[in-house]
């Protein structure tokens, strides 16, 4: 299931604000609306956010080309900020639109047609590769995966996430297709309950036997020796392992050492920010109070209730077992090994 792709002269996406209910997909047939679409979280997950990204630049391109040179440069640094202001966590957006304007820099003497050529090429690589990338994420993990074994995933990891295949979504899709006797504990992941709505959702269309449990019960169940390990995807990683993920991942990372349940993280290597040193240096999102205080658009909290709403918070490295990438799996402690993932 393809999550973002590029269709004609749009980028066209799952609106994953309609799931589980509807499956839609939208069109967006300018860089403005690819933000917009990334900003309100019609497309989510730091993989696919990166490569939607990357489309959004193509798209901009395209629409500048009549300009001329000075112009259409300025304009393409113009996008390219729009794009990078809709998510500060996530840091496969800055990954992305990174390698775009060093294609835009190495390609500057171009004419616009050829520089817009050389930008969607871009893009297309970074789709393509993304979807390779988390195969791979899925072969490495599979391998971790007892024959025997109930996993619990947080938030969305799977296809939606990225732009196929799924990140710890997908080595647990990997592994339910090499046979294994696995069974998913899906959480809800308040307040946008992306566990209920899309995880379910994904694990409902592969036939991959899955319960959705309240965020709550986690601790009950790795007490009752319900659970064999966790899973959970990253936003941006540190150099020492401390790990940015959706709000929640850290207290699944507590109860997961206290109950002696092995926690990994599956990421690819563009989700490492080899430019910061630990997990103090990252921005945390915070997100509208709305999202807490409606569910469904129906209010559920009494008004002047005050609201706080990160949507991400930080594990430390030292409760991550391992994180698993297309390069292979580092195990903790993770000085000196994540830097030699770059490149």
């Amino acid at each position: 299931m393809r999550t973002v792709s590029w269709e004609g002269d749009a980028v066209r996406i799952i609106d994953q604000r309609k799931l589980p209910l509807t499956l839609e997909y939208s069109l967006c047939r300018d860089y403005g609306e690819v933000a917009e679409a990334i900003r309100d979280m019609a497309v989510r997950g730091a993989p696919a956010i990166g490569a939607t990204a990357a489309y959004g630049m193509a798209l901009a391109a395209r629409q500048f080309c009549g300009l001329d040179k000075e112009q259409f440069l300025l304009k393409l640094e113009d996008a390219a900020r729009e794009l990078a202001s809709t998510r500060p966590t996530a840091v496969n957006l800055f990954w992305a639109l990174g390698e775009i304007e060093r294609v835009i820099e190495e390609n500057r003497g171009r004419d616009n047609e050829s520089l817009f050529l050389k930008i969607f090429e871009a893009a297309e690589k970074i789709a393509g590769e993304d979807v390779l990338t988390n195969k791979k994420i899925g072969e490495y993990g599979n391998g971790i995966v007892p024959r025997e074994a109930s996993i619990l995933t947080h938030c969305n990891t799977g296809s939606l996430a990225t732009v196929e295949f799924g990140t710890a979504l997908g080595i647990i899709r990997a592994a339910h297709r090499a046979g294994k006797d696995i069974h998913v504990f899906a959480d809800e992941t308040r307040p946008r309950l992306q566990g209920a709505r899309l995880t379910a959702w994904e694990l409902v269309r592969e036939n991959i036997p899955a319960t959705l449990i309240p965020d709550n019960a986690a601790g009950y169940l790795m007490k009752k020796g319900k659970i064999d390990l966790v899973l959970v995807g990253a936003d941006r990683i540190a150099l020492n392992g401390d790990t940015a993920n959706k709000i929640g991942t850290y207290a699944l990372a507590v109860l997961a050492r206290e109950n002696q349940v092995p926690f990994y993280v599956a990421a690819p290597t563009t989700t490492i920010d080899f430019e910061i040193a630990s997990g103090e240096e990252i921005q945390v999102e915070e997100r509208d109070r709305k999202e807490v205080t409606h569910v469904g658009g129906v209010q559920i909290a009494p008004e002047g209730i005050g609201v706080y709403n990160p949507a991400f918070d930080i594990t430390p490295a030292r409760y991550i077992k391992g994180i698993i990438t297309e390069k292979g799996i580092v195990n903790y402690p993770y000085e000196g090994k994540l830097d030699h993932l770059k490149g």
